[in-house]
């Protein structure tokens, strides 16, 4: 029995709004050649939805921009550094679905038969977490015993085998309902504001997050002691800039630390910080090609105070 009720809902609702045929609306759902935008969840999110949104909306909506800097130091091992330059920790693709006021559901379960199930009763789209890195990907339905993945462009793969890859975390799944009213943008820019500005987590590790992270980051480039980056990394500077680069460019974020893509949502909302978001993303890629560390502080202090103007005037 073909079980492909959410893809099949997708190739119908495009349908319906452009006047194509179904092969012609499923030859465009399937969209094996599409550009993977600037950030992996938003474009997914975007994807899934079927266009109704734009990426730098829903990345917005998800909070966009954010900044988390942290050193782990374990005895006999180098250090290792991470930064997160997006809104962070609060989940990214439930947090846009909320303020975008679309229904959702989020499940996990370790039982591959229960998840299995709940894969095939899906009634909309899904986007399920893989792994222990909780990589999003888009399930557009099963048929018998393959299943219909949007993820780097849509393939087709067995059952068995997705189920063995989304096996590795705990089967987590977002299910996404209709929208139930208009998106609270004002919400959204609110707790990016609050996020950069004040706690995040309510505890001592907030001095690594938003605007104190950011200082906390150029006190440690210029630190010439033990926790300063000269000695932490003195016999591996490429270690460093790999580093700034996967944290400002890739990993979690869109090039720039994710802030070109927060200055375009601004500017669809009509909102003021455009400009400087500009300016402070050219910056952090700046920073992420490396370099001698005290002018790698000096260009996040300016990063940090050309944002903290943005805020201030999204807070008026």
């Amino acid at each position: 029995m073909t079980e492909q009720k959410s893809f099949k809902r997708l190739v119908r609702a495009r349908m319906e709004r452009t006047g194509e045929s179904y092969t012609t609306a499923r030859r465009h759902v399937l969209k094996d050649a599409r550009p993977t935008g600037q950030m992996h969840d938003s474009w997914l999110l975007r994807e899934v939805l079927d266009d109704e949104w734009s990426e730098a909306m829903l990345a917005g909506l998800a909070g966009g921009i954010g900044f988390m800097y942290f050193v782990f130091e374990y005895k006999g091992h180098t250090p290792t550094m991470t930064i997160v330059a997006r809104h962070h920790p609060a989940p990214f693709i439930p947090t846009a679905l909320m303020h975008a006021n679309i229904a959702h559901d989020v499940t996990s379960t370790t039982s591959a038969r229960k998840a299995e199930k709940q894969l095939r009763d899906a009634d909309g789209p899904v986007i399920c977490l893989l792994g222990k890195e909780k990589h999003p990907v888009g399930v557009l339905g099963t048929d018998g015993d393959t299943v219909t993945v949007h993820n780097h462009g849509t393939n087709v793969q067995p059952l068995a085998e997705f189920m063995t890859s989304w096996g590795q975390g705990k089967h987590e799944m977002i299910s996404i309902g209709e929208r139930t009213g208009e998106p609270d943008v004002a919400a959204a820019v609110r707790m990016t504001c609050e996020h950069l500005t004040g706690p995040v987590l309510g505890n001592n590790f907030d001095v690594n997050f938003g605007f104190s992270g950011m200082s906390k980051l150029a006190e440690q480039l210029r630190d010439k002691g033990k926790k300063g980056w000269a000695r932490r990394w003195a016999d591996d500077p490429g270690f460093v800039k790999q580093r700034l680069h996967d944290g400002l460019e890739v990993e979690y974020t869109a090039p720039g630390a994710t802030r070109p893509l927060y200055a375009e949502f601004l500017t669809e909302a009509g909102l003021p910080g455009a400009q400087e978001f500009r300016a402070s993303g050219a910056l952090w890629s700046e920073i992420a090609n490396g370099g001698d560390y005290d002018e790698l502080a000096d260009k996040v202090d300016e990063a940090r105070s050309i944002e903290e103007r943005a805020i201030r005037r999204l807070m008026l």
